[in-house]
């Protein structure tokens, strides 16, 4: 039977290292860059995209987007990558964070979108898995969760490909831009 008590993660934990880069299976996860602004406005102005995040980006706004990360990741609250497609010319096809971290209690929520020409590939469930990986190995996280609209099918697709098994539904969780949602929650713990 695993422990019932999982030791806390020490503030400063992720400050005192650099962001990685985590290799996965034919995709790179790594820390945005400036130059990557124009994958940044693609992503928003994706209808898909849209209906999900509810929001769009100009240049401005995304190259401020892509400078918080590492504020984020220094003051442990979360942490972006770029999903970089290896197989397609190290391009980005799309991103994959930490929504929020709680060092405290070892956990972590994720999020994630992939860039309309590169769906298809099972990239989104290969970048999840190479995170969850990084996450419960090498950073020590215990609990990883993931939220998604209950009309977000391919989002469900990708945390049962990636294996998340469904937890629950929260009652209008999330507001998007044609009102409240019912979430599905899903999670990995690092003992499963």
């Amino acid at each position: 039977m695993p422990s019932l008590v999982t030791p806390a993660l020490a503030a400063g934990t992720l400050a005192a290292t650099a962001q990685p880069e985590i290799a996965g299976d034919g995709v790179l996860l790594r820390p945005w860059r400036e130059p990557d602004r124009a994958a940044v406005v693609a992503g928003y102005a994706d209808p898909a995209i849209q209906r999900w995040h509810c929001r769009t980006m100009t240049e401005d706004e995304a190259a401020a987007w892509i400078a918080g990360w590492p504020h984020r990741w220094r003051d442990e609250t979360g942490a972006g990558w770029a999903v970089v497609d290896t197989r397609a010319a190290g391009r980005v096809a799309g991103q994959i964070s930490f929504r929020r971290i709680d060092l405290g209690e070892a956990a972590a929520e994720l999020s994630y979108w992939v860039l309309p020409e590169f769906r298809g590939r099972q990239l989104a469930p290969r970048a999840l898995a190479a995170l969850t990986g990084w996450a419960f190995t090498d950073l020590g996280l215990y609990r990883l969760e993931l939220n998604h609209s209950t009309a977000n099918t391919a989002s469900c697709r990708v945390a049962a490909r990636a294996g998340y098994p469904a937890e629950g539904t929260k009652r209008g969780e999330a507001r998007h831009a044609d009102g409240w949602h019912d979430m599905h929650q899903h999670a990995r713990l690092a003992v499963d």
